[in-house]
């Protein structure tokens, strides 16, 4: 079992949660103020890592990320090394191509609370942090779970995006899918089963708990 690479799996996937569903957050929650021409066109930005192949998209962010774009250059100014093939490359890559995974619950789940709920706390007296904290937040915790789990499970599986922009730097870039990858290259069945077995059963895992939180959603409707 290559426990390195599926630690680095699991650090990868809890920090992907913990920036990108926060921020997505805000941007379901600014969507709100746009028009309804320029809100579809950012959600359907917000979409496109979903149906665009992952090496277009991990070839996109390589020349986005690389020592010769703007932000490539200036990370190497401050860090002193460049951002690709590193694990911080891979996880800015990781927030992009999760982005409709923890988009899509949120946007919805912000469309399902009724307006007349926030007008009412408006009427009360809330300001609109207030509402959003003691009305619209408690009503979201099932959209909230669901991105978490869907960005958890597509991070800990994705490959290619990673291959491409991390490679597979033991350490550092060498995810569980890219160490199966490799064991398969390299013949050894052992260890390709047993990262894979891994995998499996934590997907499962986060499936399950996916299972959990909809039955919620469904009875929060009726």
């Amino acid at each position: 079992m290559d426990w390195t690479a599926l630690v680095l799996s699991l650090q990868l996937a809890l920090l992907t949660c913990l920036l990108l569903v926060p921020a997505v957050l805000l941007l379901a929650l600014g969507l709100r103020r746009l028009r309804p021409g320029p809100r579809r066109l950012v959600q359907a930005l917000l979409a496109l890592p979903l149906v665009l192949p992952p090496t277009v998209l991990g070839y996109y962010l390589l020349l986005a990320l690389g020592r010769t774009s703007p932000l490539g250059q200036l990370w190497e100014d401050l860090f002193g090394r460049p951002l690709v093939f590193t694990f911080e490359g891979i996880l800015l890559a990781s927030l992009i191509f999760n982005l409709p995974f923890a988009a899509q619950p949120l946007i919805r789940g912000l469309e399902a609370i009724p307006r007349h709920l926030r007008e009412a706390a408006w009427l009360c007296g809330f300001s609109p942090l207030k509402t959003f904290l003691r009305v619209e937040l408690p009503l979201l915790r099932p959209a909230l779970a669901t991105a978490l789990v869907l960005v958890f499970a597509h991070t800990l599986g994705e490959f290619g995006v990673v291959l491409m922009v991390g490679g597979a730097v033991p350490g550092e870039t060498r995810t569980a899918a890219v160490a199966v990858f490799d064991a398969v290259q390299a013949f050894d069945d052992v260890t390709a089963a047993r990262l894979s077995l891994a995998l499996l059963v934590l997907s499962l895992f986060a499936l399950l708990l996916l299972q959990l939180v909809e039955p919620r959603r469904g009875s929060h409707g009726r």
